[in-house]
């Protein structure tokens, strides 16, 4: 089974001058000539931009953002929510890399994709087109998955940029960010895409950035994305983002879509006629989308798409996907040979994929109950347990008593595709009390239960895991998924995924609960940097599974671990012994502390992780390189990025909270001597070298003025420390322009 490439149209060739083209043909490459096309200009054909990240979903006939029309037949990847639990840079390449071939195939020359906003809250309707709450985990898996799509000759445009975390009035609502979490958090993991694998386009979000719109919003399309992060490709907007082009071109934006509204380009031409836009802004702009005309026309050999191979590709990818998140007596893997129940509709019409834009018509799909059977020796049963039916009691009578005559019953539970969406935030995070009533009366019938579960955003556990024997999660599996569950339900595939996010014990303990989703068209993010895992920690909140959590049918031993500074890299080594029976496949994760720091922190923030395959009873050498800059703060007194000297604390381990070794190294500080002026505090003066001095001299001459300590007790240095400095006279220092210019300047 194969996709053929359509022919594309005229040859490539260097872009044209801007100057050379006329005004109207410069003003218009700034928007689309339809839904899904540029236009064509300077001899180069039109480029067709369309929806992914999962799949390559192109609407032959009429067009839509919401994924409400037809698309053509294509291979339908985990979407990120699923592929994130693998953990896995080569596997997400491979997956863009084929991603590439179709796109090719269908005549696509920018896929959109991939999404890397962090899951916020398990809320946010969206969160299964997202990797994780971890903007290193994010940002990591992001960069892999447009270095092969790349790779093969479709740009990238990795969205949505930024701080797009919840589905909540998204077109208007204004995320209130404040700086250290907006670059540490919501801008990092765009930063580690842009800055290793440099896409061709980054797509800005609606949502209005600290009271401004991302699509307006020069400080972050110009400063923060093309001067600080060196992006040289076309920002383009998300489908109608843009209400005032003007003002986005001049902004930093290239490409507004959707196109077929002449009178945007009109605006702009009336600008620069009036003078109100400087035509070399206007340029600029054409420069950079027909830059990505040739580099789409350079890209237009014949490509055939080998679906059957893709198809195998995605049931690899869904497998590993798979996080193995208990299993009680080792009732995983379960005998091919036993009589085996299994319960929920989900095995028969599987839940793969979210809703909305990037729904994909997949080129075909493997059915759970199917692949099961195919592969077991024993009788299968199947009692659909919930869905649609008069009598719900009947629905799970009729699976208790196949579980209850069955060696093992495997039941699937999850949320169905109207439970989660773009374009609309859930409510809680809780499976369908029907489930939950058909889990535990199979349960109680069956202790050999195991629950298989599919879902977009994190769900609620307790009960699961109070009730299941063992617990499969593969999130969102895309078409290779039941094949995939069948693989690692009988030891085909020994699981090796790890939760991308942490499983709370109640929504409420989410560290963003009180400021979800917003309200009045604006959202605060009240938590600051301490998202997802790391406001768990810093709570010591109980959690029902962890980050990076997952186990497997083997064992591994974590022999010996040390680091070493070297140069501008924290170089970490760890030996690992595969213990167990099978061969099988870690995640050796890597988590940072500063246990003594100026600033607030969380407990520890994940900065390394390798997947690493090992034959039963094999050891292996596992080594990390960390960049000294990952240990770096947003100093938003300086706004920069400093690291901060002392001692930190390595954290190794196999989830966030399982930690086998720690090991202590020492960082030398980068020195940031922050600018001080006469509201800087005493505390503050002290603390520089330079001014400190002279502080301490000018106050060695005022004794006379200043108070006995022992008149106030030990503590006066701390009491007085929080005094800004220029109120210092109404204390009796005296403290003329004079001798605080003096006492401020940069020099020794």
């Amino acid at each position: 089974m194969s996709i053929s490439e359509p022919p594309h149209g005229t040859s490539s060739g260097a872009a044209a001058d801007p100057a050379s083209l006329p005004l109207q043909v410069r003003a218009g490459l700034g928007s689309g000539e339809s839904f899904w096309h540029t236009k064509s200009a300077a001899g180069l054909p039109a480029l067709t931009l369309t929806d992914g990240p999962h799949g390559v979903r192109v609407q032959p006939g009429l067009a839509d953002h919401l994924g409400l029309a037809a698309s053509a037949p294509a291979t339908c990847f985990p979407p990120a929510a699923g592929l994130a639990q693998s953990w896995d840079r080569a596997l997400v390449a491979r997956v863009g890399r084929a991603l590439a071939d179709e796109s090719r195939a269908l005549g696509v020359g920018i896929l959109l994709g991939p999404a890397v906003n962090i899951k916020r809250d398990p809320r946010c309707g969206r969160n299964f087109e997202y990797f994780s709450e971890d903007p290193f985990l994010s940002g990591t898996l992001g960069a892999a998955w447009v270095e092969g799509l790349q790779a093969g000759g479709v740009g990238a445009s990795v969205k949505h940029f930024a701080a797009n975390n919840a589905e909540y009035d998204r077109m208007r609502s204004d995320s209130r960010v404040g700086p250290r979490a907006l670059r540490e958090i919501y801008l990092k993991s765009f930063e580690r895409v842009v800055t290793e694998s440099r896409p061709w386009t980054v797509m800005c979000s609606y949502n209005k950035i600290n009271g401004v719109y991302a699509s307006e919003n020069r400080w972050l399309l110009t400063d923060v994305l093309r001067h600080q992060w060196g992006f040289a490709g076309a920002v383009v907007s998300d489908w109608g983002a843009v209400t005032d082009r003007v003002a986005a071109l001049v902004a930093g934006l290239d490409l507004a879509m959707p196109g077929g509204d002449p009178s945007l380009d009109a605006d702009v031409v009336a600008a620069v006629e009036a003078g109100r836009l400087d035509p070399a802004v206007v340029d600029a702009a054409a420069v950079r989308v027909l830059t990505l005309l040739v580099r789409a026309a350079a890209n237009t050999d014949p490509v055939v798409a080998d679906l059957d191979a893709h198809h195998a590709l995605a049931r690899e990818a869904a497998g590993r996907s798979i996080a193995l998140l208990k299993n009680t007596g080792d009732l995983l893997p379960l005998r091919a040979d036993g009589a085996l129940a299994v319960v929920g509709e989900f095995a028969v019409h599987p839940r793969y994929q979210g809703g909305g834009s990037s729904h994909v018509n997949a080129a075909r799909l493997d059915i759970p109950l199917d692949e099961i059977r195919a592969r077991a020796a024993g009788a299968v049963t199947y009692a659909p347990g919930y869905g649609s039916g008069d009598d719900p009691q009947r629905l799970i009578d009729d699976a208790v008593a196949g579980a209850a005559a069955a060696d093992a019953a495997v039941v699937f539970l999850g949320l169905s595709d109207h439970a989660e969406s773009e374009g609309y935030d859930r409510v809680d995070i809780a499976l369908p009390a029907g489930q939950l009533r058909l889990l535990e009366a199979v349960a109680a019938a069956q202790p050999r239960t195991v629950v298989v579960l599919c879902h977009g955003g994190v769900v609620r556990l307790a009960e699961v895991d109070r009730l299941a024997a063992a617990v499969l999660d593969g999130a969102l599996l895309g078409q290779g998924g039941g094949s995939a569950v069948a693989d690692v339900l009988f030891g085909l595939v020994n699981p090796s995924g790890r939760l991308a996010e942490t499983v709370p014990e109640r929504l409420q303990d989410a560290p963003s609960f009180l400021n979800f989703p917003g309200e009045h068209s604006r959202v605060l993010y009240g938590e600051g940097i301490f998202v997802g895992y790391r406001g768990y920690d810093a709570r010591a909140i109980e959690v029902t599974y962890p980050f990076g959590h997952g186990l497997s049918y083997t064992t591994f031993r974590y022999d010996t671990a040390a680091a070493a500074v070297e140069g501008e890299e924290i170089v970490v080594t760890v030996s690992l012994t595969n213990t167990g029976p099978r061969d099988g496949r870690e995640v050796v994760q890597i988590y940072a502390a500063k246990p003594v720091s100026d600033i607030a922190r969380a407990p520890q923030e994940l900065r390394g992780f390798q997947v690493v395959d090992l034959a039963r009873g094999a050891t292996g050498a596992v080594t990390v390189r960390i960049p000294r800059a990952d240990f770096a703060y947003w100093d938003d007194r300086v706004d920069d990025w400093v690291v901060e000297g002392g001692e930190y604390v390595l954290r190794i381990g196999s989830s966030s909270r399982n930690i086998v070794h720690t090991i202590a190294i020492h960082l030398d500080g980068d020195g940031v001597r922050v600018p001080l002026t006469e509201n800087s505090t005493i505390g503050e003066v002290l603390a520089d070298p330079v001014a400190g001095p002279r502080l301490i001299s000018m106050f060695q001459q005022s004794a006379a003025a200043m108070p006995d300590q022992d008149s106030l007790g030990t503590g006066m240095l701390k009491m007085i420390e929080s005094i800004p400095l220029g109120r210092l006279k109404l204390f009796g220092v005296a403290l003329t322009r004079e001798v605080l210019d003096h006492l401020l300047q940069a020099d020794p």
